[in-house]
């Protein structure tokens, strides 16, 4: 395994030269052999805009070729990548931009109703000191003859293992959000492993719809691609049909995602009018997976391979299920311990404690809160409760801040989720802990019917009280049409408790 992403990018040009790269419809195609140059013409570009080695280049754009070209031209240029979450004000990104002494802005233009760069300017701070737009990109690249393209590979030749190879802040759902650190050999790291267990090869068409900027978009699909040849094919935002379309035209193999993606994928009418049959691998995780998705996604979308898996920012890949393991271990567990990871629970409180080779160096510019996270047996404190059965695979009970006290007894609201998913009319939950004066806290769950299905409140708490015991049962239920979601899927909780 090459442990720089420059040597990587060689490697794979010298491998796969001929063999799809980077398919964009909107930007285009690049083979393995152009998607090398066009990186190093990305970092000559850099190096003549006064980037240095070291240097941080922070882009906020969704996911496209020129995320992937400035990405790996940053590396190439011994840069430091820092991906902004799309999701962000402009507030939060400019807080980003400050924290991480960022020197180089790659920016979108006009996207999902909002020009950023406008937005950042308006708030009146100071911006880096090379700002590109997409819309801008092609002249940015005229400054690449500026510098020697030898010049360049001597630098992508002089980045090391050990250098920062990015700073990935995490969401900031439940406080200001982190740097994660992380070194070229742990990203790379991260990526073999996970291209590994998953069977990942250059026969593969890999549907990129995590974002980009998240570690799992970043490391288990831009790196896991290039370390195997692999085709990577970007979507912006996800949507059905246009999902289904790239699909069917790119004949796309590998579809990675949150569960949600894939309920809106089955539940879509759009779905029926596309040849998807050209899946084989679908990859998911979250502390609920309801058993009849699993199902569904072999039936209904003929994928012959589904895993389950888990991870977070600050470790990216910890346990993954294997191929061949059963639908039942693939729906209730996260699999085991991947990437060189070990697993285990802490006695006081259930939290799943992490520790291996491609933990993150630490927080930026944070050392207290690092010390908070890793112990000092270098044990990463995840902040989620889980338990390990007698192979070692991982079962997610919730998060420690999700978990609520009714009448004294310890709910933990992804219990109650796996049960209402099994609600033939449902599609989606989430269970949240709200006041109530003589228990202190009761459940309430947030549902989302399926398409075509009528669902009453008290059907819902009519399932919950037949398999549950009483403490567990939500008192209340709202019916919503959708959940509030980050960019990478996961359901803002605290946006629902604000609600309450």
């Amino acid at each position: 395994m090459d442990d720089t992403i420059p040597a990587a990018l060689d490697r794979a040009a010298r491998d796969f030269r001929t063999a799809p790269a980077l398919a964009d419809a909107d930007a285009g195609r690049w083979t393995f052999a152009e998607l090398r140059d066009e990186a190093l013409t990305v970092a000559r570009a850099f190096a003549a805009s006064g980037i240095e080695a070291g240097d941080r280049v922070a882009i906020w754009a969704p996911n496209t070729a020129h995320w992937v070209l400035a990405a790996l031209g940053a590396s190439c240029a011994g840069a430091t990548l820092v991906p902004v979450n799309t999701r962000y004000t402009a507030v939060e990104a400019a807080d980003v931009l400050h924290r991480s002494d960022a020197r180089a802005l790659i920016v979108s233009g006009p996207f999902l109703g909002a020009d950023r760069l406008a937005d950042l300017r308006a708030t009146g701070v100071a911006l880096p000191p090379l700002v590109v737009t997409l819309p801008d990109w092609a002249s940015f690249l005229r400054r690449a003859p500026g510098v020697p393209l030898a010049a360049a590979e001597t630098r992508a030749a002089g980045v090391r293992p050990d250098d920062l190879s990015d700073i990935l802040f995490t969401s900031g759902t439940t406080g200001r959000s982190k740097g994660a650190m992380s070194a070229h050999r742990q990203a790379l790291g991260v990526a073999s492993a996970w291209a590994g267990i998953a069977g990942l090869t250059s026969d593969d068409n890999y549907l990129v719809i995590n974002p980009f900027f998240h570690s799992f978009g970043w490391k288990a699909g831009i790196l896991a691609c290039l370390v195997t040849g692999a085709t990577i094919v970007p979507q912006a935002v996800f949507d059905v049909p246009r999902a289904c379309e790239l699909i069917a035209r790119e004949r796309i193999t590998v579809l990675p995602g949150a569960p949600t993606l894939y309920i809106g994928l089955l539940d879509h009418p759009s779905r029926a009018g596309h040849d998807l049959s050209s899946l084989r691998l679908v990859v998911t995780g979250a502390a609920t997976v309801p058993p009849a998705l699993i199902t569904r996604i072999r039936t209904e979308l003929g994928a012959g391979t589904v895993l389950t898996a888990y991870g977070l920012t600050e470790a990216v890949v910890a346990t993954m299920c294997r191929p061949g393991d059963d639908d039942r271990t693939v729906a209730t567990t996260s699999g085991r311990a991947a990437a060189g990871m070990e697993v285990r629970i802490g006695d006081e409180d259930g939290e799943i404690l992490l520790r291996g080779p491609n933990v993150m160096l630490g927080y930026l510019d944070d050392p207290a809160a690092t010390a908070e996270a890793i112990d000092a047996g270098g044990w990463l404190h995840t902040g989620d409760v889980g338990r390990l059965d007698d192979r070692g695979y991982l079962t997610i009970t919730d998060r420690l801040k999700d978990m609520y006290i009714s009448g004294g007894f310890n709910v933990y609201p992804a219990e109650v989720e796996r049960v209402l998913a099994g609600m033939p009319a449902v599609a989606e939950t989430a269970v949240v802990g709200v006041p109530d004066e003589r228990l202190g806290e009761v459940g309430r769950a947030y549902v989302v019917p399926r398409p075509g299905f009528d669902l009453h409140p008290a059907d819902v708490i009519t399932f919950c009280r037949s398999r549950l015991a009483g403490y567990k049962v939500p008192r209340s239920v709202e019916l919503r049409a959708e959940l509030p979601h980050n960019a990478s899927g996961k359901v803002l909780k605290f946006q629902l408790r604000e609600a309450s």
